[in-house]
């Protein structure tokens, strides 16, 4: 099963959201393109009343093991059902990736 598919799985399964976005970006960062660098954007009612910092523990605890091993990085975009239906356009673009690998070389 591909990284991916275990992040939507897990996230399903913990969060029961109404809109799940798991989007692969590791091409647009350095280095060899892999399942690392991923923009997760997330409605949930288990949202509602916590704030963005816990939203993203909750997040990262469903999502440990991936942490640990192939996932490098996470975008988080996290929404209760009344943010997401009171914003129009809320989930912003991620920037193009600055470099920063171990393969770049100094200027």
């Amino acid at each position: 099963m591909s990284t991916e598919s275990t992040i939507s799985r897990k996230l399903q399964s913990a969060l029961d959201p109404d809109c799940l976005e798991v989007l692969n970006e590791s091409h647009m960062h350095s280095g060899p393109a892999t399942e690392s660098h991923f923009r997760l954007t997330i409605v949930s009612n288990k949202f509602g009343g916590l704030s963005a910092v816990k939203r993203h523990q909750l997040v990262y605890a469903t999502l440990a093991d991936e942490l640990k091993s192939s996932v490098h990085a996470l975008a988080l975009h996290t929404y209760s059902r009344e943010e997401w239906k009171a914003s129009e356009n809320p989930v912003p673009e991620s920037p193009a990736c600055r470099g920063g690998s171990a393969v770049d070389t100094a200027e």
